[in-house]
């Protein structure tokens, strides 16, 4: 495929209801930073747009928690996560917002420009209300069981346990966040983009066109969702905040815009921002079939980014993206991020613990940066643990890449008077020449798998040549050559090529690392007195970056050792936290704690019909490809059953095998993952959102009735 004109990037924008944690970091925005600092080194044309996301739901929920307006919530968070990502250096070239003029009218001359073509249907459908709040209710508003994975506080629009989107009339036994009853259905009109006409296209460009290019999960969720038979999706709801309809649309008085449609056209605003704050034209870098659009998103983000959105783009006559390179999902401690338990490390946290100056400064966000890219889950859920963090930094940042450019200057320094020594041709050995070929060859393997979205791979490679720096080092031993100079003057040739070869190697390292680690890209430059553009991409794997004879500065430290005594108290404060945490909606009663008083009133012939039995689980295993999926055996006495229970993320396979369990035996069998599953595991879920088994006080024959 041949260099496109321009690139436009493209970072999922983060709901500006609080602060953000280092797994949406991980998730989108570092990655995308990474891909954007190398697209520049190349002197590419490239665009990188994000900005807040502030119609959705979650905003007046905040609202309603933090007891002020929607508008004081956006004002609040905007420019704390703004500045958030400036301080772990992600450079967007515009950091936008969906609630500025420039958004809303992008957004409503898109919705017309549908409607007026006749790309939009129209139908009157019955959706949830709250009688007592005397509101219809948006699916963020609607709590109830998962139909997928049985996790009992489920929204409307996705279960935040195993990830499945949803409609609210997919819950089981919903209820309302409002006020914690039972929601009624109630006739109103809305507009709905037709997905169902469109699968033809959608099966072509995502199955057949990127089967190969776009990664396996990415593929694999959008055919699961096209096979599936796509539906009308409603594209206005019934509320008062976020981006009205246009006024010549008749009968969308009271309606706005669905954040789902809304929100992905923050894009296009953005860029619209950027050119005009830059005296640039907009239209060609979401018209022009020369331009590479790429989302850097998560994977709860995909049926959006890749099936609905691109939908609107082809309708609306702009381009479709090239790649969407979404992330799985990045657990903390040995859990799930969670906002609501409050178990996670936000980006602010950590910035004030280890950024500020006075706690380390800008090497600090390069820290997270290398470890965030280190365990990156771009094919399947990753771990961060500060044990890990702290391996991380010490064993391979400060040991291996700080150690050997650190090396380099104190040799040079010493043994050739703090300048670059020449490259003597004719001392010239192998060792000399492998060292040089592997810098080249270093840049080719680096550029391929950046290209490829490749990240993790890619700063492996850059870390190799720094400890390939550190081997070539030691078999050289310039130090032990240096005590044979008063006997043989030619040994300063084997030391200045040795030198040479180093430093040059060290400039290498400053372009290679730099889409990673720009902070540490600069510091390199600053001590070996070079001008940023000596980052250019073009100078990768080159012997002359560093002049002959040029003096640089004394060595400083590129990392510090992070003591043990800083990873204790950064795990205390995490456990303290999820123990003190907070619930979603203070204003309201807690969906979870609600749902037995609200249900509705049942006969006793309604519970008699559900057969209730006492079994052991004798085998557990997760489920391929499904992290919150476990595939138990339970013996129930008479026969021992297959069950699926997303339970995977609270326990252990190893932990659970004996253990004596409350089954729904007649439950009607259904596929989960291509495993039928023949039961149900009754669980209870205590404030901190951990799981319980219900089983009997002590243990009694499988298969004993409960009643």
């Amino acid at each position: 495929m041949s260099t496109p004109e321009r690139y436009l990037i493209t970072a999922a924008l983060p709901y500006a209801n609080g602060l953000k944690h280092i797994g949406h970091l991980a998730g989108a925005y570092l990655p995308a930073d990474t891909y954007v600092r190398y697209l520049r080194a190349q002197k590419r044309d490239v665009v990188f747009v994000c900005g807040s996301d502030e119609h959705g739901t979650a905003i007046p929920i905040q609202a309603t928690k933090e007891g002020t307006t929607a508008q004081a919530i956006i004002d609040k968070y905007h420019p704390i996560i703004e500045q958030n990502f400036n301080d772990l250096g992600i450079s967007f070239d515009i950091y936008h917002r969906t609630s500025s003029p420039v958004h809303h009218e992008t957004a409503r001359e898109f919705f017309k420009t549908l409607n007026d073509k006749g790309d939009l249907i129209t139908k009157e459908s019955e959706q949830y209300f709250d009688e007592q709040a005397q509101s219809f209710l948006a699916d963020r508003y609607i709590k109830g069981t998962c139909p997928n994975c049985s996790y009992p506080a489920a929204y409307g629009d996705q279960c935040e346990s195993c990830g499945k989107s949803l409609s609210p009339d997919e819950l089981i036994n919903p209820v309302s966040t409002l006020s914690g009853n039972t929601p009624v259905k109630k006739a109103t009109k809305h507009w709905y983009l037709p997905l169902d006409k469109h699968e033809d296209f959608l099966r072509k460009w995502i199955l057949e066109e990127h089967a190969n290019d776009w990664r396996s999960t990415v593929v694999g969720q959008c055919k699961s969702w096209i096979d599936g038979g796509l539906l009308p999706r409603a594209v206005t709801r019934d509320l008062d905040w976020g981006v009205k309809l246009p006024e010549s649309v008749e009968g969308g008085e009271g309606k706005v815009l669905y954040v789902w449609f809304d929100a992905p056209i923050g894009y296009i605003s953005a860029t619209k921002q950027w050119a005009i704050n830059n005296g640039k034209d907009w239209k060609p870098y979401w018209e022009s079939k020369d331009t590479k659009l790429v989302h850097f998103i998560g994977k709860d983000n995909i049926v959006f980014h890749c099936i609905i959105f691109p939908v609107m783009l082809q309708l609306h006559g702009n381009i479709l993206p090239e790649n969407v390179p979404a992330n799985e999902f990045m657990n903390l401690e040995g859990d799930k991020m969670s906002t609501s338990r409050n178990w996670k490390l936000e980006m602010e946290d950590y910035i004030n613990d280890f950024v500020k100056p006075e706690n380390g400064g800008s090497q600090m966000a390069d820290v997270l940066r290398y470890y965030l890219t280190l365990i990156a889950p771009e094919s399947k859920d990753s771990e961060f643990t500060w044990k890990g963090f702290q391996d991380a930094n010490n064993s391979e940042l400060v040991s291996i890449f700080g150690n050997f450019v650190n090396r380099a200057l104190v040799l040079m320094h010493k043994l050739c008077k703090g300048k670059v020594p020449p490259l003597h041709e004719a001392a010239i050995d192998e060792l000399d020449k492998e060292a040089m070929a592997n810098i080249k060859a270093t840049k080719e393997k680096v550029e391929r798998l950046l290209e490829e979205y490749k990240f993790r791979d890619a700063l492996f490679e850059v870390i190799g040549l720094a400890r390939i720096g550190n081997q070539y080092m030691q078999k050289k031993e310039p130090w032990i050559i240096a005590k044979k100079l008063e006997s043989d003057p030619q040994a300063q040739h084997l030391i200045d090529n040795c030198l040479h070869i180093c430093l040059q190697l060290t400039a290498n390292l400053a372009v290679l690392i730099n889409p990673f680690l720009p902070f540490t890209a600069k510091k390199i430059c600053y001590l070996l007195k070079v001008v940023d553009k000596i980052l250019d991409w073009e100078n990768a794997g080159s012997m002359k970056l560093l002049s002959v004879g040029y003096t640089l500065r004394a060595p400083e430290l590129l990392f510090r050792k992070i003591e043990d005594e800083e990873i204790t108290r950064q795990v205390e404060k995490l456990k303290a936290a999820a123990v003190n945490k907070e619930p979603i909606i203070a204003a309201a009663p807690v969906a979870e704690k609600a749902t037995p008083a609200v249900k509705s009133a049942i006969v006793f012939d309604d519970f008699a019909k559900i057969d209730l039995k006492v079994g052991t689980i004798v085998s557990a295993e997760k489920v391929e490809k499904a992290d919150k999926l476990l595939k138990l055996q339970v013996d129930l006495g008479f026969e021992t059953r297959t069950i699926v229970s997303g339970i995977a993320l609270h326990f252990k396979p190893e932990e659970i095998v004996g253990k004596q369990v409350t089954v729904v035996c007649n439950l009607a069998p259904r596929k989960m993952r291509g495993i039928e599953s023949n039961g149900m595991i009754l669980m209870a879920e205590d404030a901190a959102g951990k799981l319980h088994f219900i089983n009997p006080e002590t243990a009694i024959d499988n298969g004993s009735g409960v009643s």
